[in-house]
């Protein structure tokens, strides 16, 4: 009984699953599946984006997508776009909270790659990142991407970073929409949900949603 709570009907019976849900299932093992955005305005949002070094060329592709999506899709002007760097992604969620409470920025995207070993290390390591980056975003209510691929091998590695199932692309557009969505719970923007902000789409205009001429510090 417990099994036939516990999974679909098909598989707690043996039964062969239904063509959308094998359909759903290939694209999630070939990575391919992705969650739609609507359109989204960014004019006014700054955004961070943070580089683990490892796999370099990899991390520096999922970048590329972000920005893509940040810029072409979500019209984020380039100056309005904060980068920096650090060496591992380990060091991500602590570069993001100095980030986050610099008052710079709407939302962070830390971008990182980590690859499955023979050890323990990518288990350990994907965990703690993981906690970590959530953590800053619930202490500083700036939202902050999980941008970091966590694969068993080159080969996924490659298949997520290029082409049209580039992950950073994702990311840009979440970024933009969490952003946004701040802003609106916080009465800057443009109302979007549970009655918060303004009712006035003249005020979700004018100075970046963290303030206007503010040096940047990071």
């Amino acid at each position: 009984m417990l099994a036939l709570l516990a999974a679909p009907l098909w598989e707690a019976l043996a039964l062969p699953s239904p063509p959308r849900a094998r359909a759903a299932h290939a694209r999630m093992a070939a990575g391919n599946e992705a969650v739609t955005f609507g359109s989204l305005d960014g004019s006014e949002v700054r955004i961070g984006i943070i580089k683990a070094r490892w796999h370099e060329a990899t991390v520096d592709s999922l970048i590329s997508g972000a920005k893509k999506a940040l810029m072409q899709d979500c019209n984020v002007p380039a100056a309005n776009i904060v980068e920096t760097e650090v060496p591992g992604s380990f060091e991500l969620p602590l570069a993001a909270r100095y980030l986050a409470l610099s008052g710079t920025v709407d939302a962070i995207i830390p971008v990182g790659v980590l690859i499955k070993g023979d050890t323990y290390h990518f288990e350990v390591i994907a965990d703690q990142v993981t906690s970590g980056l959530m953590s800053v975003g619930l202490q500083t209510g700036i939202p902050i991407l999980m941008g970091v691929l966590t694969v068993n091998d080159e080969e996924q590695a490659k298949s997520r970073s290029t082409g049209s199932n580039n992950h950073g692309e994702q990311w840009g557009k979440a970024a933009v929409e969490m952003a946004l969505l701040r802003a609106s719970a916080l009465g800057k923007g443009k109302k979007m949900f549970l009655g918060f902000g303004s009712t006035d789409e003249s005020d979700a205009k004018g100075a970046p949603l963290s303030g206007a001429g503010k040096p940047m510090g990071f």
